[in-house]
């Protein structure tokens, strides 16, 4: 079983070099969509929040690294810990949800923006008050929220789209025995 979750978090991290080049030559629709934030939720859901934290924070240093986009410092650096909170967060709340259905995923999934967001802000702020240059709230409100209100909506839709097929091909068990 931990073969397994190795062998599938290494795709996830595939899956997040990769989509962004979908988007990557737009950087504003890049921006919008979160790309890379999709494999992070998914590898969170279905391989445990341990392993959604380490793919989510090695996934933007990685693609930094090898493709120089993200920026590493701040952006990489920023959104390795937004990931990192994304892969944790909804591993965590859904595997201890009382009821794991779609109601709950949905829940899951929307805490789990919220804190991922919440955490790039703060470590933005951090380190762009390193280079003494302000990050102001409406800019954090702006880069958290506004712009990313339609990669919200796709992963909103798309995720519990994912998560209930693998559940009725079997591949990937949605819900807890009863």
């Amino acid at each position: 079983m931990k073969l397994k979750k190795l062998v599938l978090s290494a795709m996830f991290i595939g899956l997040g070099l990769v989509l962004p080049f979908l988007t990557g030559q737009i950087k504003q629709i890049g921006n919008m969509l979160l790309p890379m934030h999709i494999p992070v939720i998914l590898c969170g859901l279905i391989c445990g929040w341990q392993y959604g934290l380490v793919v989510g924070f090695i996934l933007p240093v990685l693609r930094s690294f090898l493709f120089s986009m993200p920026v590493m410092y701040p952006n990489a650096v920023g959104m390795a810990f937004e990931l990192a909170t994304y892969g944790f967060s909804v591993g965590f709340l859904y595997s201890h949800s009382k009821w794991q259905c779609i109601k709950a995923l949905y829940k899951c999934l929307i805490i789990s923006m919220i804190l991922g967001r919440l955490v790039w802000g703060t470590v933005r702020m951090l380190l762009v008050g390193v280079n003494q240059t302000s990050f102001s709230v409406s800019a954090f409100l702006s880069g958290a929220f506004l712009n990313a209100i339609p990669g919200m909506i796709l992963q909103l839709v798309l995720i519990p789209v994912i998560m209930v097929s693998l559940n009725r091909s079997k591949l990937v068990k949605f819900k807890k025995d009863a």
